[in-house]
């Protein structure tokens, strides 16, 4: 009887500590507990503490609550072209209703994936290879639609539908691996094209503006060389007119007579023959002429005067040759100055039209008449010189 007492106390201990274990079920958060009583549905439990009835009531199933994300193998779909593409599918779906969840569908992951299988083939049956590649939005929101239509009923809602990959057959991928690469060889041999042309474009426009520019320094160039010969030539003709003035003076005021110049005419001689290619010198019939006037200072020859009639007097050259000399000179300033401002116009209207896309040539300036020198002639030497034995100058 004593033993009997402590084994009772110890059956009544599991019992309570077994009835409680029974009584007392902990959800955990984002879960949902499907409560059965004699295998029918009594309650759901929501997280947290939660007491039944033991040895009565049963918690069947315990629903996740929280968004679920499944990922199905791919599967092989006809496009409209009889093409076979591989495509692979991501469902993200939660479930709302714990109870239709468990009762109204046995598995509702796989019932999800048949219909995706086949709601996926009715939609991209109606649509080329390019369309389905290119058409991604449109085959997730359809798609997205009939999920969330049928699965309403089993107490789940559809968020989001996305296509991983949809792969074509190999000879497909060569197909348009080749397109691809010839779409961009003719795009690359266009902007080739259209990089030469706008070089060419560039280079003719440089090649323009160089010619012009070049033509415009070559003309103000030449007309600054014809100023310059211009000028030199007027500078040229006033210095020979100084000299013959000078000579011709100087023949008056020494009054030569016919020694004087038969000796010159010796001196000369010897100058006419100098040179090596001179084999045959012919000697002139005036020579007898100018050895009777070297003579003549022994003995006289008729039309060869013994003496000069003296120095002359100075002839008058018509006018002061310092005032001719600055009338010139002046001329020739005023005549150069014009041509400078000439010059600087036509420089300026090159670098004008320069500066424009389609330059035009500045009109040609007027090239300034040239100043021609003046030649004074000598006056009449019968009105400047009086007296006996005077001759002509030539």
């Amino acid at each position: 009887m004593e033993l009997v007492l402590p084994i009772f106390f110890v059956l009544i201990v599991v019992f309570v500590v077994v009835g409680l274990g029974k009584t007392v079920k902990i959800v955990p958060q984002a879960r949902a507990g499907v409560v059965e009583r004699f295998g029918k549905y009594r309650v759901t439990l929501a997280p947290g503490l939660n007491i039944v009835t033991p040895f009565v009531d049963k918690v069947r199933y315990v629903i996740d609550m929280r968004e679920q994300v499944v990922s199905f193998p791919p599967q092989p779909v006809i496009t409209e072209d009889n093409l076979v593409v591989s495509i692979d599918t991501v469902i993200y779906f939660q479930v709302t209703n714990a109870v239709a969840a468990t009762y109204e569908i046995a598995n509702y992951i796989q019932a999800i994936e048949q219909l995706t299988m086949t709601t996926l083939r009715q939609i991209i049956g109606g649509m080329t290879l390019e369309q389905s590649l290119t058409s991604r939005d449109q085959i997730n929101h359809a798609l997205r639609g009939v999920l969330d239509e049928a699965t309403g009923k089993w107490g789940i809602r559809v968020n989001r539908v996305e296509l991983k990959g949809i792969d074509p057959p190999p000879s497909i991928k060569d197909s348009m691996e080749k397109q691809m690469r010839a779409d961009r060889d003719k795009r690359a041999a266009i902007l080739t094209a259209e990089g030469q042309r706008q070089s060419a474009i560039l280079t003719a426009e440089g090649q323009k503006q160089s010619s012009i520019l070049t033509a415009e320094g070559e003309r103000e160039a030449a007309i600054l060389r014809a100023q310059a010969d211009r000028e030199s030539s007027i500078l040229r003709a006033q210095g020979e007119g100084q000299a013959i003035q000078t000579v011709f003076q100087a023949i008056h005021d020494g009054s030569p007579d016919q020694s004087l110049l038969a000796y010159q005419y010796l001196q000369m001689l010897p100058k006419i023959a100098e040179g090596d290619a001179n084999k045959v010198w012919i000697v002139p019939s005036e020579i007898g002429d100018a050895l009777k006037g070297l003579g003549s200072t022994m003995t006289r020859v008729s039309g060869i005067p013994t003496e000069s009639a003296g120095p002359r007097n100075r002839v008058d050259m018509g006018g002061d040759s310092d005032a001719l000399t600055e009338r010139a000179t002046a001329e020739s300033r005023s005549s150069v100055q014009a041509a400078h401002e000439q010059v600087a116009a036509a420089i300026a209207s090159a670098e004008q039209a320069a500066t424009l896309t389609a330059p035009r040539r500045p009109a040609r300036p007027t090239e300034p008449e040239p100043v021609e020198p003046q030649l004074i002639e000598p006056p009449d030497d019968s009105e400047s010189e009086q007296g006996p034995g005077s001759s002509a100058a030539p």
